[in-house]
């Protein structure tokens, strides 16, 4: 398939190699520089926008999109104003800043994947192959629920491996850790589940994980 070929999802959308792509370098490059932030004596203000500008961005899109323009712009000039005037105290205490922001974003998957867990939910493992496959059977049902306690509890430890490693070790090995080994774990953790359904669930032969993520990002 050429690389800026489409793939159709079944609400019309798509998700192409190259945004996946694109999205992959993104994740590298802003990995990259706050290791280098994290490890360099002197960039400590590049470290403290990276650690703030995920939720910053996040926030703005969220308030945006749930609020008036009038009301959104206004709470996004006085955060503004707040940033310029704290600026100095969040520079010299970025590493907090950091480490809410990594503690957070893989607490909230973690509490994501439980969530769908509870009653007359979806389990998002099952969500992901309804969108590959269609209706699931009930062998396949029962196996995504696993999938989600696993990835679930996968998370939950991610999230604890931080905050341990925040308190036991230099910061470089931290940044390393956070920036890198975290991604590496993650990797892992797919390659491992994957094999598992393509042994559990005949038909995962067809698509695989990356197919999932197009469907379910293009949904």
């Amino acid at each position: 398939m050429p690389p800026d070929v489409t793939v159709p999802t079944s609400a019309g959308g798509a998700v192409s190699r190259v945004q996946l792509s694109i999205i992959a370098a993104v994740i590298c490059v802003y990995a990259a520089l706050s290791y280098y932030s994290d490890s360099a004596p002197n960039a400590s203000g590049l470290a403290t926008g990276l650690s703030l500008a995920p939720v910053l961005l996040i926030g703005a899109f969220l308030v945006r999109r749930w609020m008036h323009w009038l009301v959104a712009t206004s709470i996004l000039v006085i955060a503004c104003g707040l940033l310029y005037h704290y600026w100095g105290f969040l520079e010299s205490h970025y590493s907090w800043s950091n480490l809410a922001q990594q503690c957070g974003a893989y607490g909230l998957v973690a509490f994501g994947f439980a969530r769908s867990l509870s009653v007359g939910q979806v389990p998002l493992c099952a969500q992901l192959a309804e969108k590959l496959h269609g209706a699931l059977l009930p062998a396949e049902i029962t196996y995504m629920r696993r999938a989600t306690v696993a990835w679930a509890l996968f998370y939950l430890l991610l999230t604890w491996a931080i905050l341990v490693l925040f308190f036991s070790s230099p910061a470089r090995i931290w940044s390393l850790f956070v920036n890198f080994g975290t991604f590496g774990l993650i990797g892992l953790m797919f390659f491992a589940e994957h094999a598992i359904r393509r042994r559990v669930i005949p038909r995962s032969r067809h698509g695989g994980t990356l197919a999932a993520l197009r469907q379910f990002l293009g949904a």
